[in-house]
């Protein structure tokens, strides 16, 4: 504002700068950039618009920030969101965060002050989600184009590094354009094994909580509540090995636990969707309905230490590829415990005749993600809705 004195301004456009610069009513204070300056994606507390190579976008903690439109941070640009940093979207599918191939986000929320993305409404689907395209490999094709958010992901980085998330929470996201097009509370498109991922809940979208198109990343430390599609959805070849402790508690209409697939196109596509968890916890929504785990499309994986509550079905395993992988043990979940569970397992080959694959789990004492079907220690101070 002194630069603007010292220019010669009048002090009837000072006083206009600073109306416009003013916290709005449902914020503490928002941004500090002045409207005048060139700061890309960022008007006072209003986000939006495109990064470019070389920008830095860094917010300030314990701030309010609406998003009024796409913030997509492209390829050698930054967006640093630190702790306690609320972001709220309006405006449906024209409202969500995208890291391109290239760019790079960092999520630095605290336990007891995470960084909160949600709608301007308490409503599933209020607003888009946040997406992260990478140039890990995926099985649909050496590259191909997000069906939210137009960017492109995939190609041949395994370690590609997109940034690192700790600490967050994603409230009423999953807007969507139909019923083929529509965002999840986190979308992962061919990220790298390089980018970090722990602590982070989905709540209360509109379609799955947590998806992964093919890539790399491990993730550690996730929630996923009340979200009307699945819980945790994968497929094109996600091969992740370092996930560990994953919650999930639905209610409503929600869908299944877990949905995995390798590709629905071509069944034994390379890379195979392989991922490795360790310590996942699956409750329904209503008790003695729906289904655990959908295992499909010809997946692999290796899972171990599940707790499974009162589903009507634990495994539902569908198509003659997926059913090779139980058979040969590359699709194997172990450490598994069951309780109340109307049925533990459920087969169908390609053509539809009921298989036996009760192969496909091993009984044990497991804690799931960490106290059975309890809510675990590591989910307090920072999440909402258990």
């Amino acid at each position: 504002m002194k630069k603007l004195l010292r220019a010669g301004f009048s002090i009837a456009l000072v006083t206009l700068t600073l109306a416009s610069c003013s916290s709005s009513d449902d914020n503490n204070g928002g941004g500090t950039t002045d409207p005048g300056t060139t700061t890309p994606g960022l008007k006072g507390d209003i986000l939006g618009g495109e990064l470019k190579k070389g920008d830095k976008l860094s917010l300030e903690a314990n701030k309010t920030y609406k998003l009024t439109s796409k913030l997509v941070v492209n390829d050698g640009a930054t967006l640093n969101i630190p702790e306690g940093v609320k972001i709220i979207g309006e405006g449906g599918t024209s409202a969500y965060i995208a890291v391109g191939q290239g760019g790079k986000i960092y999520v630095e929320g605290k336990q007891n002050n995470p960084v909160v993305m949600t709608g301007v409404e308490k409503s599933r689907g209020n607003w888009g989600g946040l997406v992260i395209c990478g140039k890990a490999p995926i099985n649909k094709a050496e590259t191909a184009t997000a069906e939210v958010s137009d960017l492109t992901y995939g190609g041949k980085v395994a370690n590609d590094n997109s940034g690192s998330i700790k600490y967050l929470r994603i409230e009423y996201a999953g807007a969507n354009y139909n019923a083929e097009k529509e965002f999840n509370g986190l979308s992962l498109f061919g990220v790298g094994s390089g980018t970090v991922i722990q602590y982070v809940q989905a709540h209360e979208g509109s379609d799955d909580g947590f998806e992964w198109f093919g890539g790399t990343v491990s993730a550690q430390y996730l929630v996923s509540t009340n979200n009307d599609d699945d819980q945790f959805d994968w497929t094109e070849g996600w091969s992740g090995k370092e996930n560990k402790f994953w919650y999930s508690k639905q209610s409503g209409t929600a869908d299944k636990g877990f949905e995995a697939d390798n590709n629905s196109k071509n069944r034994a596509a390379n890379p195979y969707s392989n991922p490795t968890i360790v310590g996942v916890t699956l409750l329904p929504a209503v008790d003695g309905k729906g289904t655990a785990m959908k295992l499909r499309e010809g997946t692999k994986g290796n899972i171990s230490d599940v707790v499974i509550g009162a589903y009507a079905t634990a495994f539902d395993v569908e198509h003659d590829e997926t059913i090779a992988n139980v058979k040969d043990g590359s699709l194997i979940l172990s450490n598994v415990k069951l309780i109340n569970v109307g049925k533990a397992t459920s087969g169908k080959n390609t053509k539809g005749d009921a298989v036996d694959v009760s192969k496909v789990f091993t009984a044990g004492e497991a804690k799931g993600a960490g106290n059975g079907v309890g809510v675990p220690e590591w989910t307090k101070g920072w999440t909402v809705g258990l």
